[in-house]
């Protein structure tokens, strides 16, 4: 296999294992010291000359530090688990790296097959089909190679999200509370908030209250112009037309904390914020794309005559072409000096070569395939590009 460059695209995803696997090795150092306080505690209560004489105190200490020892070994283990998995994902995604490159010509479409279905796999597990992304993983091999780990957990907190219920949400933020601190991320001071909303929203303004002396009082240094305007909201109804309150009512909120969650799921696992297959079609688009592609005569043979495609090519700049070229939409082949392009009286234009045998098959009639007009071949008109 020939030796190439790594595919950018395709060497990110070894990030992904390989910072879970520094944050679990970080995680065992603050075990370790844990454990070496408890080994303290331990030699601290054999020198207690208080508890030599009093065997019930004793045990009670012993009990309470063998217990935290339990607990830390089940952390441990634990961790000692996320480190294998994480290893593993890391062995088998550098040694898909190694195999990136040209493929041996007998081996083409299968390393196109298994490539192009990570991609599929990437992207059904970021619109919430993992039950199809992991039949295809499994199906393919391909489980090491995608993150079927981090969305297992992730889409029940959507599911909940979708619900109308931050409790899942709020869980997740508790666990991943000092790197989402660390990142300065918005997503629990949102979750507290639409909470407050809900109860004030059920007309529970006393129970609103208390919680926002709870759980939103801590983030005014923070947040408090928005924290004055959700506080605000306990003189209004659900009903209310006053525009900024109003929006504080608005159901579109749940599809926003939705989004806002994704959006930290993806940054504090190094994921791209944007589907890998539709980077590759906007890749692939943006090579593609001409002022006539989105005329409304496009050519069927150009991918953006599909309004999907369309949409993803939004606000992509058009490809940059040096020298233009032009290809005959019969034959698809090049015209040039050597087969030059000819106009029909009906002002389309295609090769000569692709009309004068279309004329030979047809008794020295040719026909516009996209309009249906017939002419003699005697009318075409060369035309000359300048």
């Amino acid at each position: 296999m020939a030796s190439q460059p790594p595919n950018l695209l395709d060497a990110g995803s070894v990030s992904v294992p390989y910072e879970s696997l520094k944050r679990v090795t970080r995680e065992r150092k603050y075990m370790i010291e844990e454990a070496e306080g408890i080994g303290k505690g331990v030699a601290a209560a054999a020198r207690d000359a208080s508890l030599a004489h009093d065997a019930s105190a004793a045990h009670a200490r012993l009990d309470q530090l063998l217990s935290q020892l339990q607990g830390l070994k089940r952390k441990l283990e634990g961790t000692s688990l996320s480190e294998r998995e994480d290893l593993a994902r890391c062995r088998a995604r550098l040694q898909h790296l190694r195999d990136l490159g040209a493929p041996d010509k007998d081996a083409q479409i299968e390393w196109n097959r298994r490539r192009l279905d990570s991609l599929l796999v990437d992207h059904m597990l970021r619109g919430g089909y993992n039950g199809a992304a992991a039949a295809l993983a499994s199906s393919s091999g391909i489980q090491p190679l995608v993150e079927l780990h981090i969305f297992e957990g992730a889409q029940s907190v959507v599911d909940a999200l979708r619900a109308h219920n931050c409790g899942p949400a709020l869980a997740w933020c508790e666990e991943q509370r000092p790197r989402l601190r660390k990142a300065k991320s918005k997503l629990e001071f949102k979750l507290r908030v639409q909470e407050f909303v809900e109860l004030v929203r059920a007309g529970q303004q006393l129970e609103a209250i208390a919680y926002a002396r709870r759980h939103l009082a801590p983030w005014a240094s923070q947040y408090l112009p928005e924290l004055q305007r959700a506080a605000a909201l306990l003189a209004f109804q659900a009903g209310t037309q006053c525009a900024p309150y109003k929006q504080l009512f608005d159901d579109a909120r749940w599809g926003e904390l939705v989004e806002l969650f994704r959006q930290e799921l993806y940054r504090l696992n190094t994921l791209p914020p944007t589907s890998l297959l539709s980077i590759h079609l906007q890749a692939g688009l943006s090579a593609l794309k001409t002022p006539l592609s989105l005329e409304p005569g496009c050519c069927r043979e150009d991918p953006l005559h599909l309004p999907a495609f369309r949409t993803l090519a939004e606000g992509l700049p058009f490809a940059k072409h040096v020298h233009s070229k032009l290809i005959c939409a019969i034959s698809h082949t090049l015209m040039n000096e050597h087969n030059p392009p000819a106009a029909l009286p009906n002002g389309y234009v295609y090769s000569q070569k692709a009309l004068h045998d279309m004329a030979a098959a047809n008794g020295g009639r040719v026909t516009c395939p996209r309009t249906g007009f017939s002419c003699d071949v005697s009318e075409l008109r060369r035309v000359y590009i300048s």
